[in-house]
């Protein structure tokens, strides 16, 4: 009796002790929604072209409140930058009227995110977009390598903690280095920026002394890996990072435009959970973290698991559209007005083939305003087109995407012939029959969704004005440019100093084409560009079509693909190829 007595009470105390520990032990579950590179998608509205549009804000929104009804405040969401760019609604309250609040901030308040970083296009806005913009946002800004040169501290803050239900969540944010290269001084002065990895290091044995926190989660507007990599800087650097520093439990990443989900391992073994959810507010990054919690909150188990989730067959929001429809109302005012008229359509995808009247309008309009000799000029954006007709406001931005300056930079003949031959080995095959590609195309085998598309980014596919040249696409890479006169009839000289505008992302060194390309040091590039604009480009093009009042852009016809006999077959079937019939 006794013996079975203590039996019973040995199980009860068992049980007692099996209920008592499942009691002191939770899970807690975290949801991390991150958007990225939203480039000024805040509405269902495409300014530009005048259309409804996939991406939005809009519809994030709606799917962020879905989430908090079932994780209440468990949902984490954060913006990866890029997001002061893009659309006219972001130029507008950039420059047209600075003075009231900026959308951008505005609709990350209202969302209610926990956090943003910096990306490259916040940075090209200017101090006093950008300045302004850091103190209208409520939630907190990160910059961890973005550092203050007369103080040495994070110009942001470098890291937020969060905590929730016990859990200590830091969020470490960075931005690409390469901002020096791609930018004038001036947007960026009194700031330099930190290599990301070193950066990271620094920053996870700070948290890791100073904070202890639970969850580590990491914020880059960087690329996922490749992109320029030179001596000084690496451009895109997010999965280096995850792999060489330990202690981030997900890396969301941006800055690409390209929807990445994956896990990698880390130098000590252990997984981070990598995530991109492309650009213009189609996708959402999504983290879901597991954690267990023991005795005195401790952690005993993590599970981390990540998604891109697409937002596009979501409804708006209707709260969220009609808390912004004054401020939808103002820019759709704005980009309506009309400026001019064209007398022909000009398309971006005739770029790519030849001289085409699409860049050279934007040619004619560099060499008129600077005087120059020689203009550079690429596409800057895949596929797009003024048509023929009444031009509005909103047509700038099809013309001319980014808030660019105008330069005029000091090169030797040299250098400009060099310059074309990076920019069409960038652009063109080697054709070594007449059945080749003429453009250098993505391999079929390695994406069936990409199997026509560029190798190279369009933007770095630089055309010129002022000379005459013939393009021999069945020459070796840096043997394809031969430059026949100047278009006025002189010579043309490899050995003179010639003035040649271009955009201030091309003359800051962006795309190599001036550094790797034409043999120009960073260092010397900054004493070569002689003048600079005080206004964007694209103001510059509007006020010409308002002061024309109808226009008819034609092709300079001044360069050309050869020989002929192969490169007129090969055009229209890699035409046909990439743009369809």
């Amino acid at each position: 009796m006794k013996r079975n007595t203590l039996i019973g009470l040995m199980a009860l105390l068992l049980t007692m002790t099996s209920m008592t520990m499942t009691a002191k032990n939770k899970t807690v579950t975290i949801k991390v929604i991150e958007t990225s590179d939203v480039h000024g998608c805040f509405f269902p509205y495409d300014f530009i072209n005048r259309r409804p549009m996939k991406g939005s804000l809009a519809r994030v929104m709606t799917y962020v409140k879905e989430l908090r009804q079932e994780y209440g405040k468990n949902v984490i969401l954060v913006d990866n930058g890029d997001i002061l760019q893009g659309q006219p609604t972001c130029y507008y309250c950039n420059y047209v009227k600075p003075e009231i609040p900026n959308v951008a901030a505005e609709v990350i308040n209202y969302m209610g995110y926990d956090a943003q970083v910096f990306g490259n296009h916040d940075v090209e806005t200017g101090h006093a977009v950008y300045d302004k913009w850091i103190r209208e946002v409520k939630c907190p800004m990160l910059g961890a390598n973005i550092v203050e040169t007369s103080t040495g501290k994070p110009y942001v803050k470098p890291y937020t903690i969060i905590e929730r239900e016990g859990v200590k969540i830091a969020i470490l944010g960075m931005l690409t280095p390469a901002i020096p290269y791609w930018l004038n001084e001036e947007l960026w002065s009194g700031l330099h920026f930190d290599d990301m990895v070193k950066s990271a290091k620094q920053w996870m044995d700070y948290l890791r002394e100073n904070e202890q926190p639970d969850v580590v989660i990491g914020l880059f507007h960087s690329g996922k890996e490749g992109g320029i990599v030179t001596p000084d800087y690496e451009e895109d650097a997010s999965l280096k990072v995850a792999r060489e520093v330990p202690g981030f439990d997900v890396v969301l990443f941006g800055h690409d435009h390209t929807q990445h989900s994956s896990v990698v391992q880390n130098n000590v073994g252990d997984k981070v959970v990598c995530l991109d959810p492309s650009c213009n507010a189609l996708m959402v990054a999504e983290a879901t973290i597991e954690i267990q919690l023991g005795k005195r909150g401790k952690v005993m188990d993590k599970k981390v698991e990540g998604k891109i989730v697409d937002v596009t067959p979501l409804e708006v929001d209707s709260d969220y559209m009609k808390h912004f429809q004054p401020a939808i109302d103002s820019v759709r005012a704005f980009v309506n007005r009309k400026i001019g008229d064209f007398d022909s359509s000009i398309y971006t995808r005739e770029c790519y083939f030849g001289s085409a009247a699409f860049t050279d309008f934007i040619h004619d309009l560099q060499l008129s305003l600077t005087n120059a000799d020689i203009s550079f000029n690429a596409p800057l954006t895949f596929d797009s087109s003024i048509k023929a007709g009444p031009v509005f406001v909103s047509d700038m931005f099809n013309l001319y995407r980014y808030e660019n300056l105008l330069y005029i930079v000091r090169m030797t003949g040299e250098e400009v012939r060099k310059h074309l031959e990076m920019s069409y080995d960038l652009w063109v095959n080697t054709m070594k029959s007449p059945d080749d590609h003429i453009m250098l195309l993505n391999d079929a085998s390695t994406d069936d969704k990409q199997r026509f598309r560029f190798k190279n980014l369009a933007f770095n596919f630089d055309s010129a004005a002022g000379i005459d040249y013939e393009v021999d696409v069945t020459k070796p890479d840096g043997e394809k440019v031969r430059i026949l006169k100047m278009s006025n009839g002189e010579p043309f000289d490899e050995h003179k100093w010639y003035r040649v505008a271009m955009n201030s992302y091309r003359g800051n060194g962006g795309g190599e084409l001036l550094t790797k390309g034409a043999g120009i040091s960073q260092d010397e590039l900054k004493r070569r560009i002689e003048w600079q604009s005080d206004r964007d480009q694209r103001y510059y093009l509007m006020k010409e079509i308002e002061k024309a009042g109808r226009l008819n852009p034609k092709a300079h016809n001044n360069w050309r693909f050869v020989p002929e006999e192969w490169t007129r077959p090969a055009i229209e079937r890699d035409r046909k190829l990439i743009f369809g019939q």
